[in-house]
């Protein structure tokens, strides 16, 4: 399979590797703060200095598309892009919901008839979200939510386990209360775990465009406006 260096900034988490055959053969990775922009080229070096140490050949990038931090993806993106350019090799899109489902995927053990709904915070009770079964088929395209007590209804009524996740997923619980919701901790998007979407995109040679790719904001960015202050 391909050498892959992977890319993932859709959250507050930074993270590079470089994968081959389903192996992690090189990562680093911060996750206190957003420091992207700081931190994202020396993780990058770090891995490409690890190739050619090894003698290995980058074939590909592939980078986190979003959902999630407008900056975050931005960075990321913006850096694939020069990379991929540069040595003239393929830039491949992950789509960070379903990277948060495959990671719950291999990393739990499941009965094979879940619902994966990935959840990254947006502002208030907003959330970026999909649903997925088993195939990564869309059971709820991908959009922004604003969670109340009907959200996910029409999932939650069909009577199997409906895995939630993600950052945004402890805003939910406080208003799903459906008995086969299950609630996991601890889910974070990382580019270790890209690898399966990686290869199956390099695989099938599907590759977006080096120089026109944009993030996948699913909404336009707001800029909050700072309150007006009245000396009295």
């Amino acid at each position: 399979m391909a050498v892959i260096l992977n890319i993932e900034t859709s959250t507050n988490v930074c993270s590079v590797a470089l994968t081959a055959e389903g192996m992690v053969l090189a990562h680093q990775e911060e996750m206190e703060g957003r420091n992207h922009a700081a931190l994202l080229s020396g993780f990058i070096k770090y891995c490409l200095d690890f190739a050619a140490e090894k003698e290995l050949k980058l074939e590909a990038v592939a980078v986190s598309m979003g959902p999630g931090s407008y900056t975050g993806l931005r960075i990321g993106l913006s850096e694939a892009k020069g990379l991929a350019y540069a040595l003239d090799i393929p830039l491949i899109g992950i789509n960070t919901l379903q990277l948060m489902a495959c990671q719950v995927m291999f990393t739990h053990e499941l009965e094979g008839d879940e619902i994966f709904v990935p959840m990254i915070d947006a502002r208030r009770m907003e959330v970026y979200t999909a649903a997925y079964d088993f195939a990564l088929q869309d059971i709820m395209p991908q959009q922004p939510l604003i969670l109340d007590s009907e959200s996910y209804g029409p999932i939650l009524k069909e009577h199997r386990k409906v895995l939630f996740f993600g950052n945004g997923s402890d805003k939910a619980k406080s208003v799903i209360t459906a008995s086969n919701a299950v609630f996991i901790p601890d889910i974070t998007p990382l580019a270790i775990d890209m690898i399966a979407l990686a290869e199956r995109a390099y695989s099938q040679k599907d590759f977006i465009d080096t120089a026109y790719s944009v993030p996948n904001y699913i909404k336009d960015f707001q800029a909050t406006k700072p309150k007006n202050s009245v000396l009295g």
